[in-house]
Parts: structure tokens; C-alpha cells; sequence
């Protein structure tokens, strides 16, 4: 994906930072589009599809989190959300709504511009509009669901995040506390308990795994064939 063809809404009530933003991306050659309440965004977003939406937390009205909430039922358009708030409980708020990345004010343009850039390319690496395959399992991302023979199973964000990270570098070894980064999950023993779920959803033998595999005293890696 050029960075000429992303298109990215930027969605804030302070005037002044919304036209900063938009100013400077533009400057960058992004296409870009802009709202300053939750609102006048949704119905922008009724009528485009967006690469990625930069989005404020505090705003009137309905604030970032709920926003953020309502976009990742309907897809998983990336989403980097703006806030004044530090405190760890509201990112960890945001990222478990599905939020791909959170930058708090005051920023620097070009540090929410490398979180933009690192954004488009993982999504350059596998979209999620497809279907991906594991073995016999069909993984769809967008609908975080997994289809191995007659069954369906559900995946969580966490599983989301770790499997679209997996899914875009087949054969990559990644430890325990790349997943945790990866998921926001703190205890080892929590990320070992997901993986061996995620088995469960992706492999026919979920004790004796050919795809997702443990890779001793490394991590774990995921084979797609």
C-alpha cells in the first residue's frame, strides 16, 4: 500500500490539533479526511472506507473508547487512538476494545507518524479481509472466527493480535514476552494458556501440534503449511 493511496480519518474536537495533524499527514502524502466529533466521523465512515483512523479519546458527545467500540464490530479498520490520559488502566481500556495503538498528548508528529507507518506494514503483510489457512483450518480475521472441519470457534483480541503477527511472518520465532507485547498479556503462564487454545482452534491433534509449535527455550512459532 502506498502511502499516496492511504487514506486516513482523523477524527478530533480541538480544531488546532485536528488541522495539525491533517496538515501534516497531507505533507506526507496521505490522503486525509477529518471530523471533529464521533458523529460527523460516522457518518464519513458510512460513505468511505479508511486505511487507518486517528482518534481522539476525549471528546463530547460519544468519546473515542465507545467510537472505537462500534468500528470493530462492524470491521477491523486500524485505529490509533489521541489522549490526554496517561494512566495505564485507560490504554489498556483502549487496547481491549481493539484499538491498534495508542499515543498520549501532547505528541510529537513525527512519533505518531512512524505508529502510522508500522500500521500499513503489518496490514501490507495480510489482509484481513481474507481468509487465511493453517493447515485445514480457515482463519478469518475480520470475523475472528476459526473453521476446522464442522466446527467454528471464536477467537479474543488477544488471540486476533497474536495470530495476525503470526500470520504475516510464517516461521518467525517469537518468546513469551513478544506475545505478551504482542496481546497485553502480563503472566507468562496466561500467554502459555492462550496458546494452547489457540491449538485447540487451529490444529486436528491440538498435544502433538504441526503448525503452532513450541520452540524450546525460544518461543513459539507458527508454520502455515
Amino acid at each position: 500500500m502506498e502511502l499516496s493511496k492511504t487514506h486516513i480519518l482523523v477524527v478530533d474536537d480541538d480544531d488546532r490539533i485536528r488541522e495539525l495533524i491533517k496538515e501534516y499527514l497531507i505533507e506526507k502524502n496521505f490522503t486525509v479526511s477529518s471530523a471533529s466529533d464521533a458523529a460527523k466521523a460516522k457518518i464519513k465512515l458510512s460513505f468511505f472506507k479508511y486505511d487507518l483512523i486517528v482518534l481522539d479519546v476525549m471528546m463530547p458527545g460519544q468519546d473515542g473508547f465507545g467510537l472505537t467500540k462500534e468500528i470493530k464490530k462492524k470491521d477491523n479498520t486500524p485505529i490509533i487512538l489521541l489522549t490526554a490520559k496517561g494512566e495505564v488502566e485507560n490504554r489498556i481500556e483502549g487496547l481491549e476494545l481493539g484499538a491498534d495503538d495508542y499515543l498520549g498528548k501532547p505528541f510529537e508528529p513525527k512519533e505518531l507518524l512512524l505508529r502510522i507507518k508500522n500500521i500499513i506494514s503489518k496490514s501490507k503483510k495480510i489482509n484481513l479481509n481474507k481468509t487465511s489457512y493453517v493447515g485445514k483450518a480457515s482463519i478469518d480475521l475480520n470475523k475472528m472466527s476459526i473453521k476446522l472441519g464442522e466446527k467454528t470457534s471464536s477467537l479474543n483480541i488477544a488471540e486476533k493480535k497474536v495470530l495476525t503477527e503470526m500470520l504475516s511472518n510464517p516461521g518467525k520465532t517469537y518468546s513469551r514476552s513478544q506475545i505478551g507485547l504482542i496481546s497485553n498479556i502480563t503472566q507468562e503462564r496466561s500467554i502459555d494458556v492462550m496458546i494452547t487454545r489457540l491449538r485447540q482452534k487451529i490444529e486436528l491433534n491440538s498435544k502433538n501440534p504441526k503448525y503452532l509449535q513450541t520452540i524450546r527455550g525460544a518461543g513459539y512459532v507458527l508454520w502455515t503449511e
